[in-house]
């Protein structure tokens, strides 16, 4: 089945957890957007908007109680969930949840291989996962001897070897310190694929990505520039968003 031609189209999302009360509201409640290939968008929000919950969606982890996600044209469902997940790549919070295997080269190999990628094809792709991450000469080490900047970088490299065409990350600069930071910046920077950031971290939404998002109560309460909807101080405020102290957004360069 196909849907719109965007790279992520998201049309009148629910979903509620299962075992909660009737009365209780959903976690998902009518979120629609579409996002361009090679667009750059944050996801905001306070605590318990449903932003984990809306990344779980884009590769069907979680199945919506209705509406549609749809994927370069492709609806999900059940048919096709195999080709969405291999188009859809998630990083999560902790990269340890995706670095299993005992070196990082096996890590990034393990997706493509699955999908029955061999031989001189899969060296070639974990090769050029590493490189594009910064990782070159880490395809035989320990994942646990790596920092936690390098293992986040990994875990990255480990859907870029799947050629996946969009990439979902959750709070992708949690507990880096600013070198892991802006090494971290440079590579998802230098990504071809649609970028989607689930972040905490304004001041990284603003530096990495033009458009935002603002989920709240489960619902999109705000969509368009960045820069724009971090300046609304009301708005912020509504919505239990609050900048760092002396951070001003009208004042930060634009987002590459």
């Amino acid at each position: 089945m196909t849907s719109t031609g965007a790279s992520v189209s998201v049309r009148d999302l629910r979903f509620a957890y299962p075992g909660g009360r009737d009365c209780a509201p959903a976690v998902l409640d009518g979120v629609s957007f579409e996002i361009t290939a090679g667009e750059r968008v944050a996801v905001l929000g306070p605590n318990g908007a449903g932003k984990t919950t809306l990344m779980l969606q884009l590769n069907g982890i979680l199945s919506p109680s209705s509406g549609e996600v749809a994927i370069g044209g492709t609806t999900l469902a059940r048919d096709t969930l195999r080709e969405i997940r291999r188009r859809v790549g998630l990083v999560f919070q902790d990269p340890d949840d995706q670095l299993f295997m005992p070196t990082v080269g096996e890590d990034v190999a393990f997706g493509p291989s699955n999908f029955g990628v061999r031989g001189a094809e899969l060296q070639a792709r974990v090769t050029s996962a590493l490189v594009r991450v910064g990782l070159a000469d880490a395809a035989s080490r320990p994942p646990q001897h790596l920092s936690l900047g390098q293992r986040r970088r990994a875990a990255i490299a480990t859907i870029l070897s799947m050629d996946v065409d969009v990439v979902v990350l959750d709070e992708p600069t949690s507990n880096l310190d600013p070198s892991a930071r802006r090494e971290l910046s440079a590579t998802l920077d230098a990504l071809p694929a649609t970028v989607i950031v689930v972040t905490h971290d304004l001041p990284y939404a603003l530096e990495l990505c033009p458009r935002a998002l603002v989920l709240d109560g489960g619902r999109i309460v705000a969509d368009g520039p960045t820069r724009e909807l971090l300046a609304d101080a009301a708005f912020m405020a509504a919505h239990g968003l609050e900048l760092p102290w002396g951070f001003d957004p009208l004042r930060t360069p634009d987002p590459r």
